[in-house]
């Protein structure tokens, strides 16, 4: 075999194997496999009310469900497809509005609202997203900024239609004759939710859309030598990035009972990012342990009071100096060397 060859069929390896230098570190580990995974995840939320207490803890638990499985859907852009997306709370915004103005304006059912404004999200994904991906590194993240600027400029200024920067009303979710009204209700709805992205997730990663994807980390042209469609890679993941998003929105759209253009600011998207980047890029279960992280944090430091924000930013800040690679990467490496 030529040295041309064997460089060859070592590319071809890694583009389509889509392992990285942590993956392969990892590999054989439950962690790694989608089915313990989705498992041990189930037993988690099925066993967490519990320790659940009050409405209040609740009510944290479905905020931490939420914002973790948004922060799924935009590790799959950023974690696996390399695509850093700094706007991705305008498709949150959009899920959350269109839920609200089909169902409360026009009367749509509220299910039927949902389901379409996470398809009106996804499409737009789909239109924008072909020129938006075309750029590169802080091109590409200029244009995800722009983009969730869009969407929150015309939620701020259409108020004969949004109710501008005072917000409006959403409708109280019914399913199966029943009304979900408490925190407890939402839990529930919220961990099905969670458990069900999560397992699309972990089996999209070991599909071969997944190793596709995980192919882009590298040169695009080393993955386009081998057959990969990068440009179609990542517009789908763009896409269905930007559905989640979208409907995980809708659904906090019903449980707030009312939403502002808050939703769409660009601290909203700093925050998403946050949680995947804490977490860890590249990881699903790193994605709900930095939701948690970013979403509970604050609640635990009221406690100092006037200090909290600056003790909030030198906590993140100590967070990407010492564990570059997310808490989870750290967290495993931790445990290999107390294990030697």
């Amino acid at each position: 075999m030529s040295k041309v060859e064997v460089k060859q069929k070592a590319t071809s390896k890694w583009v389509c194997g889509g392992v990285n230098e942590h993956q392969r570190r990892t590999a054989g580990h439950f962690w790694q496999r989608p089915i313990t995974n989705v498992a041990v995840l189930a037993l988690l939320l099925a066993c967490l009310p519990l320790a659940l207490t009050s409405g209040f803890h609740y009510h944290l638990a479905v905020l931490v469900g939420i914002n973790a499985t948004i922060a799924i859907s935009l590790n799959l852009l950023m974690g696996y497809a390399g695509q850093v997306s700094l706007g991705h709370a305008g498709f949150v915004a959009l899920g959350a509005y269109g839920t609200a103005i089909l169902s409360s304006r026009y009367g749509w059912p509220v299910p039927l609202a949902l389901v379409s404004s996470a398809a009106g999200a996804a499409l737009i994904a789909f239109v924008v997203g072909r020129p938006i991906l075309r750029l590169k590194g802080y091109y590409l993240a200029l244009g995800t900024l722009g983009l969730g600027m869009i969407i929150y400029l015309v939620i701020s200024n259409e108020v004969w239609l949004t109710g501008g920067p005072d917000g409006m009303p959403v409708p109280v979710l019914e399913l199966f004759g029943g009304r979900l009204t408490g925190p407890a209700d939402w839990y529930w709805l919220i961990a099905v939710m969670l458990l069900l992205v999560f397992w699309l997730s972990t089996n999209l990663i070991h599909a071969p859309l997944g190793r596709a994807l995980r192919a882009l980390e590298g040169p695009e042209a080393v993955a386009g030598s081998v057959g990969i469609d990068v440009p179609r890679s990542k517009l789908l993941v763009f896409t269905l990035s930007a559905a989640i998003a979208a409907l995980m929105g809708g659904f906090l759209a019903l449980y707030a009972g009312f939403i502002s253009p808050s939703l769409a600011d660009f601290l909203h998207s700093i925050e998403l990012a946050l949680m995947v980047l804490v977490g860890g890029l590249g990881s699903v279960v790193g994605s709900i342990i930095g939701a948690a992280l970013i979403t509970l944090l604050p609640q635990v430091l009221t406690v100092v009071e006037e200090y909290e924000t600056l003790v909030y930013g030198l906590i993140l800040i100590g967070v990407m100096m010492f564990m570059p690679r997310g808490l989870l990467s750290s967290i495993i490496d931790l445990w290999r060397r107390i294990k030697r």
